[in-house]
């Protein structure tokens, strides 16, 4: 039994987050400038309109038709067609290199390290992106690498609600936005000073 993510806060959405890795992978790609719980529900929507999230058969898929149908309202996300693209490029980097099994990525890693940079060199995940993932694998699937910790700074404390890697249920989903606002509000305050200096 895999273990029940409950990030996108929908029954069927969090269902394929859980028992799908390459699923989890996309709704992490898809986790920027859009509500995060939205974003994590993009996977299920592929699934639902393509038939399947088999990253070899997304990675044939013809483009046009491929953002057509991740444009189509309610799309996956804001900028559906571009993310279409990006969700194509993951899934021909997981074909290619690791033989369409997306959970080898972390499973395979040889250290925290190793795969804070398998995460980086994915289309989409720069530093900050692969380590929240890092984090999310290690606090809701207990894939921790050594260094985990270290490698993974702030995201893999303990108690903390910084990121995606923390929601596991509605509260906490609420207590993850508002840390995001907070550093949001604080890094504006911050560039309000430096201009008025």
């Amino acid at each position: 039994m895999a273990t029940q993510i409950r990030i996108a806060q929908d029954e069927a959405a969090d269902e394929v987050l859980s028992n799908d890795p390459f699923a989890l992978l996309v709704g992490m790609l898809l986790d920027q400038q859009y509500p995060m719980e939205h974003a994590f529900r993009g996977p299920w929507k592929i699934l639902d309109r393509f038939g399947t999230l088999a990253p070899d058969a997304i990675a044939a898929a013809e483009p046009e038709a491929f953002a057509e149908l991740c444009a189509t309202p309610p799309a996956i996300h804001r900028y559906g067609r571009s993310m279409a693209g990006r969700v194509q490029q993951l899934a021909t980097v997981v074909r290619d290199q690791y033989d369409g099994r997306a959970e080898s990525i972390w499973t395979e890693a040889s250290d925290a390290r190793d795969l804070v940079a398998r995460l980086k060199a994915l289309p989409g995940f720069g530093d900050q992106k692969a380590r929240i993932f890092a984090a999310l694998v290690g606090k809701q699937l207990d894939v921790r690498p050594a260094g985990w910790q270290e490698a993974i700074g702030p995201y893999a404390e303990d108690g903390s609600y910084r990121s995606v890697a923390d929601v596991v249920d509605a509260a906490s989903l609420a207590k993850v936005r508002e840390f995001k606002q907070a550093a949001k509000a604080a890094a504006k305050a911050k560039d309000a000073a430096l201009t008025r200096k």
